[in-house]
């Protein structure tokens, strides 16, 4: 469906039928304040994640794994600005966007905030703690980008269709970032030494991507689907990376 289908019938009913707007010039107001703060949310948690992994390249134990942290750096930071230049087609500062907040900032280890959003940015609340060291950052890469291959494939059927369409283009890359993480734990599961230190991680992170995913049952769930802003509810997205997850661990011999 196009945007012009939406003259003849109230806004939601049409988004909620699958339609989809094209434009900034036809989006209603309350619909635009969510578009931006999902927009928000996605780009924060690209540009914490990208100076997350930027601090841990120097810890990779080879050229191979070097080079694999440092392409999750580039394409996280291009990811944020492709949806950047979206934003700034509704008027966002984009000049001044990525410069204002210290990416790179964390929480103490073990802060435990759920998954509240926390300081001057939209990043999700998993982004707010710190990696420590190598083992630790392939834990949470590989755990936490099977949760972002989960949640792009809801972030693809936006009703935004220039955001859907870049979501799309992003998605094959975000998934490809886990599977490097996973080729990464399964040298690091080789050894005895490296599954203790893997199954320690897993265990610190697990819960802390799982609130990613969001409450049960949630209120806001049920407005932004009727925006088509959302189409999965998050405990049926949750489920998904659990079982995603356990099969995993399962063929690492991590679980």
């Amino acid at each position: 469906m196009s945007d012009t289908t939406s003259d003849t019938m109230p806004i939601e009913d049409y988004l909620a039928q699958g339609g989809m707007l094209t434009s900034p010039d036809n989006v209603p107001p309350r619909y635009r304040g969510e578009l931006l703060r999902l927009m928000a949310s996605f780009i924060d948690s690209e540009l914490a994640g990208s100076a997350g992994f930027a601090d841990v390249i120097n810890d990779a134990p080879g050229i191979k794994e070097r080079i694999a942290a440092a392409r999750i750096v580039l394409e996280k930071a291009d990811h944020a600005g492709r949806v950047l230049e979206i934003m700034g087609s509704f008027g966002a500062d984009t000049a001044r966007y990525a410069v204002h907040h210290p990416w790179s900032a964390r929480l103490d280890r073990n802060a435990d905030i759920g998954a509240e959003r926390r300081g001057g940015d939209m990043r999700l609340s998993v982004l707010h703690y710190p990696l420590q060291g190598w083992i630790d950052a392939v834990v949470m890469n590989v755990l936490m980008g099977k949760a972002v291959a989960i949640q792009l494939s809801e972030l693809a059927r936006v009703s935004y269709q220039p955001l859907a369409e870049v979501f799309r283009e992003i998605l094959p890359r975000e998934t490809h970032h886990a599977e490097l993480g996973v080729e990464g734990l399964k040298r690091i599961a080789e050894t005895e030494e490296g599954r203790r230190a893997a199954r320690e991680a897993i265990m610190y992170w697990r819960p802390r991507v799982a609130a990613s995913f969001g409450l049960s049952g949630s209120a806001r769930y049920e407005m932004l689907a009727r925006l088509g802003l959302r189409h999965t509810p998050n405990e049926t997205l949750l489920a998904e990376w659990q079982a995603a997850v356990d099969a995993e661990l399962a063929r690492l011999n991590l679980n």
